[in-house]
């Protein structure tokens, strides 16, 4: 493990949790868009905060104007999707604050958005968290960690150009 982390620290990428919660493989994922990685490579967590955080130093690229996901750019040049539950662009932006806009330079653990999981869960939503690579072509390798509890800022994927 150490030789990985040293490997890592040698120019190697890392994103953090945007939430806390339970990290699990993207593949528990039951929407094949994100499970299948459609998308890109990544990782999914099952959150238990309704706070969801920068995970890397970057620009907010996009913000969903429902406030069900964001998308960050990072400074090494990676983009990090962050879809909070499952089909909850339903909601039509219930149970949502935004608190960031488009363009926006974040540092990682700046607050993006805020999720009211219990409303979420209450109508009917699946709250697993998707946060994938969407441009996940341009790295030659992408490890995300093994599943385990997470707080904000700890490491979930490693990545490599």
């Amino acid at each position: 493990m150490k030789i990985l982390q040293n490997l890592f620290a040698k120019g190697g990428i890392v994103v953090g949790a945007p939430v806390a919660g339970s990290l699990v493989s993207i593949k528990e994922v039951s929407d094949p868009t994100f499970g299948e990685e459609i998308l890109g490579k990544g990782v999914a967590i099952i959150p238990s905060d309704n706070r969801i955080y920068a995970p890397v130093d970057g620009k907010v690229a996009t913000v969903f104007p429902t406030g069900h996901a964001v998308a960050v750019v990072g400074n090494d040049g990676m983009e990090i999707l962050i879809h909070v539950g499952l089909d909850t662009v339903k909601l039509n932006g219930e149970h949502f604050t935004i608190h960031v806009e488009e363009g926006r330079e974040v540092k990682k653990g700046d607050l993006l958005l805020e999720a009211d999981l219990d409303q979420i869960k209450a109508a009917g939503y699946d709250i697993i968290t998707p946060v994938v690579i969407c441009n996940s072509d341009e790295f030659t390798e992408i490890q995300a960690e093994a599943p385990k509890t997470v707080a904000p800022g700890d490491d979930i994927i490693k990545l490599r150009k």
